[in-house]
């Protein structure tokens, strides 16, 4: 049986009240259907004006565009009772505006965000994130993907990878380079979906299956510069800034994703029986489970701490770096502890672990690879 977060001085009735709605909501519209959508590698454009009507698209986002007002908290016990779903393809994609849409909210004009931010919040549109391109990965300093000014208009030509809600994505947030090379020459414009010299292609994955990831291809497509996002070159903060709550997000999504692992072994080692006695009776699988139960809790702890601090305004980008590295290397035991406990039952589709199992690498890499994130730490600590 699924357990909710245990009780911690960070949650009360308000927090417990949203996340019976959402547990309502992945009960009812969520869990009957995601093997479905896995196995077709998509989910109903209409789920995002579902997650909109309860709020869920807009936590966080300023009300006057449609947004819901909500702490951090508020997103962490969302995401909790949305990884029940053990499905980290859905959370990618119905919720890639919490990447695609904060540049827009801080640096897009009043007008530019009056008229897109509404209809992203209401899940009418779907916005995306394209930084990443074929020949940088984590280099986001290093960008090629050039964007010249001509007149009231942009010129992009270049390319982006791994874009999720790349394909049908009706807003894309392009980091671009508009001057000289290294982190002053980036800037980030505002790209619509429907723009000339746009082109997608469909990108085949290891997991994230209903996820739809591309890759994106912009020839000489002219974007308006009012569409600019920022100052011209000085987006490189604004990236950074997006990238911290990225990385949060993700060890919060980890963190559930390793609960579930346990959850789903601990079920199978009481129910199974093996040598005459359940599983859960054999010391060597009631270790494995305490070992997965140690680590979740030492994730929470780190989790509830760095929430807690990036919500009274701090900012600190390495231990940020760390807590995402360690939330999913806990999600990777545990994944990797929950199928072995299944045993042959973890390697059949349709367990939530084994969908987790093959997950676990894209929460190691995605919002900046373990190593990356290593190093942008260590320089932060200054031993580099």
């Amino acid at each position: 049986m699924y357990q909710a977060l245990p009780p911690s001085r960070h949650f009360n009735e308000e927090h417990r009240t949203l996340r019976e709605a959402v547990r309502r909501f992945v009960d009812r519209e969520l869990l009957p259907h995601v093997e479905a959508w896995e196995e077709a590698g998509e989910f109903p454009r209409a789920l995002y004006g579902r997650a909109a009507e309860l709020g869920l698209l807009g936590l966080g986002f300023p009300e006057q565009y449609g947004g819901t007002p909500g702490t951090l908290f508020h997103a962490m016990a969302v995401v909790d009772e949305l990884t029940r779903t053990a499905c980290g393809g859905l959370l990618a994609s119905l919720f890639s505006h919490t990447i695609g849409a904060p540049p827009i909210v801080a640096g897009g004009s009043p007008a530019l965000k009056e008229r897109v931010l509404p209809q992203i919040l209401s899940g009418k549109k779907i916005s995306a994130l394209a930084v990443t391109e074929p020949g940088g990965g984590s280099d986001v300093a290093n960008l090629a993907l050039r964007a010249e000014r001509d007149g009231d208009h942009y010129i992009l030509n270049g390319s982006k990878t791994f874009i999720t809600s790349g394909m049908r994505a009706d807003y894309l947030t392009v980091a671009a380079r508009t001057g000289g090379p290294g982190a002053a020459g980036v800037s980030a414009l505002l790209v619509e979906g429907d723009t000339p010299g746009l082109t997608r292609t469909a990108l085949k994955k290891m997991g994230w299956w209903c996820s739809d990831t591309a890759q994106l291809h912009f020839d000489n497509c002219r974007v308006p510069a009012s569409n600019l996002l920022g100052q011209e070159n000085g987006a490189f903060p604004l990236l950074m800034l997006n990238f911290n709550r990225e990385r949060l997000s993700l060890a919060w999504q980890a963190f559930g994703f390793a609960r579930v692992c346990l959850d789903e072994a601990s079920d199978w080692a009481r129910e199974r029986t093996t040598f005459g006695k359940r599983l859960v009776g054999h010391q060597v699988v009631r270790h494995k489970l305490v070992e997965m139960a140690t680590k979740i809790e030492a994730t929470r702890a780190l989790i509830e701490d760095m929430t807690q601090r990036i919500e009274c305004g701090e900012a600190p980008v390495a231990q940020i770096c760390m807590l995402k590295n360690f939330a999913a290397q806990t999600m990777q035991f545990c994944a990797d502890q929950a199928v072995q406990i299944l045993g042959g039952m973890g390697f059949m589709r349709g367990t939530k672990s084994e969908r987790i199992y093959r997950e676990v690498k894209v929460n190691m890499i995605g919002g900046g690879a373990e190593d990356v994130l290593n190093e942008l730490a260590a320089r932060q600590l200054g031993w580099a």
